[in-house]
């Protein structure tokens, strides 16, 4: 039997991270990806997921970012001058992200609460001011990320890998922003209620590569494992993959303003 092919769009890849990367991208194309959003989460890789899509214009969406986990090795000039890079590019790029706030006990031994959320005001007053998507991370921290988000005034997020309370997920709905499936919503508990809470309107499918997955297998993500979500995603709603693959991608397309008219006219 022939897999059928959808148009899909990874919402969340750290593709300066993937081995063979020229190759994962034409595996990606084959299963129909017409997107990828490739995500930043310092300086280095900001300058990398630059230099990739612009290598691969048209598939390749640069969203430029400072994530909590780097924070701890940086001083203040540092950070400064990572968000600079990122005002300075903002032309190019169609996100600000992955940006967002980590409570792990492990990162607030490092880098403590006020830290972070100074940072990630910091971030949120680019997207204000340029009116660009953040695209977030808020482990063990939705309620407060998603006060912050609210607060600063920021008319579009995303909310990556939700894990979050079904309270918070409930507010984020009600505003508008969005939460993302990834791979680990075929088996991961608190992932897949939240999948299956939130309305396929605010869903979108990412894969975080090259992040490893699996319970009993592990392996290392990439791009083409957005199928993997995309499966989760019908199975958990009841509905057939061609339904989400369809409103995932045009919601992808409405949050980052992707051309409709480079296979994204569904």
């Amino acid at each position: 039997m022939v897999q059928e092919v959808h148009q899909l769009i990874d919402s969340h890849a750290h593709l300066e991270e993937l081995e063979g990367l020229e190759r994962a991208l034409e595996k990606a194309r084959s299963l129909g990806m017409v997107a990828v959003i490739a995500v930043g989460s310092n300086h280095q890789s900001n300058v990398e997921t630059l230099e990739i899509s612009e290598r691969h214009p048209a598939f390749v969406y640069p969203a430029l970012g400072l994530h909590p986990w780097a924070l701890a090795e940086m001083g203040a000039s540092e950070i400064d001058g990572s968000l600079r890079f990122i005002e300075d590019n903002m032309e190019k790029a169609v996100a600000i992200g992955e940006i967002g706030l980590d409570y792990h006990k492990r990162l607030r031994a490092a880098v403590d609460k006020d830290r972070q959320q100074a940072v990630l005001k910091d971030a949120l007053r680019l997207a204000q001011k340029y009116d660009k998507p953040v695209i977030l991370h808020c482990r063990y921290a939705w309620k407060d990320c998603f006060d912050l988000v609210h607060q600063m005034g920021v008319k579009k997020a995303v909310f990556h890998w939700y894990t979050g309370f079904t309270s918070v997920l409930r507010e984020i709905v009600a505003l508008g922003y969005l939460v993302s499936a990834t791979p680990a919503a075929e088996y991961h508990g608190e992932h897949r209620r939240a999948i299956r809470e939130a309305p396929l309107a605010s869903l979108l499918l990412e894969t975080d590569s090259p992040v490893e997955y699996g319970r009993e297998t592990r392996y290392r993500s990439q791009p083409a494992d957005i199928v993997r979500s995309l499966g989760a995603v019908a199975e958990l709603k009841g509905i057939d993959e061609s339904t989400v693959a369809r409103k995932t991608t045009l919601n992808a397309a409405g949050l980052f303003g992707l051309p409709v008219d480079q296979g994204l006219a569904l």
